[in-house]
């Protein structure tokens, strides 16, 4: 394979919400007390799993891509084939099932739920009012798969936030394609907030995770509740005040500091 297929073949991965996901399980592998074996076996399983959700997403959605002219997308543009990339999503989900069973149970059924996650809204509930359920399911039971392939019982806060922050990430995640979304009949939980609305509510539910984060984690030191509490509340601020690009960028910033406060509670 060239090198120009080599990287359409990774953009087609969604390789930044793929690459953020694998770091926050490893990240999370740390207060989880895992050995160095079997935090590399979780982020591997993590890593493969993403793929495959990345992969599948960009197949399923290859139709509506070209309908409205998507150029970032490789099968869309005809950069790479279905065949090719139907390829390698499956080898990724063989490796995702292999790598999440070697991590032993019952972590591994746990991870396989985070993936079937991402494929189910991949596969139909992205157009319906339960997009947001996947992204739930999902990010809930992140924390639990690595905190399970340790020593220690997943704590209850953790897979509360993390469903929250999944939830918050939906929303976020939408909002630049929501016309092109339109174009094309998806009708997901986003959509039918619409552009005004979605930004508030992305706001609303990664604040609640902040909440859960810092009311349910006894290990939380005071210096990042505060700067944490501060954050939160000035982007939340800039949110209500400045609808639009502002208000998105600053959803993603209150997603960024759940995420750190969750790995320094743990």
């Amino acid at each position: 394979m060239t090198w120009r297929g080599t990287r359409a073949l990774v953009g087609a991965t969604h390789p930044g919400p793929a690459l953020a996901v694998t770091v926050l399980a490893a990240l999370l592998a740390l207060p989880a007390g895992l050995g160095p074996g079997t935090a590399a076996l979780v982020v591997a399983a993590v890593l493969t799993g993403q793929l495959t959700i990345g992969w599948s997403n960009d197949l399923v959605d290859a139709g509506r891509d070209r309908a409205v002219g998507r150029t970032d997308k490789p099968l869309a543009t005809g950069e790479l084939s279905e065949r090719l990339v139907r390829g390698w999503c499956a080898a990724a989900l063989v490796a995702t099932v292999v790598l999440s069973l070697a991590v032993g149970l019952p972590a591994g059924p746990v991870h396989l739920l985070v993936v079937a996650g991402g494929w189910a809204y991949n596969l139909g509930l992205k157009a319906t009012w339960l997009s947001w359920l996947p992204y739930a399911v999902a990010f809930g039971a992140l924390p639990a798969f690595v905190w399970l392939a340790g020593p220690l019982d997943p704590p209850l806060w953790g897979v509360a936030a993390g469903a929250l922050l999944g939830v918050g990430a939906h929303l976020v995640n939408v909002l630049p394609d929501l016309a092109d979304d339109a174009a094309t009949g998806v009708r997901g939980l986003p959509h039918r907030l619409g552009p005004r609305w979605l930004p508030v509510a992305a706001v609303v539910v990664l604040v609640a995770a902040s909440l859960v984060i810092a009311l349910g984690a006894p290990g939380l030191p005071g210096w990042a509740l505060g700067v944490g509490a501060a954050l939160v509340a000035g982007l939340a601020l800039v949110a209500v005040v400045r609808p639009g690009r502002d208000a998105f960028r600053a959803a993603v910033g209150i997603a960024l500091v759940d995420v750190l406060l969750l790995v320094v509670a743990g």
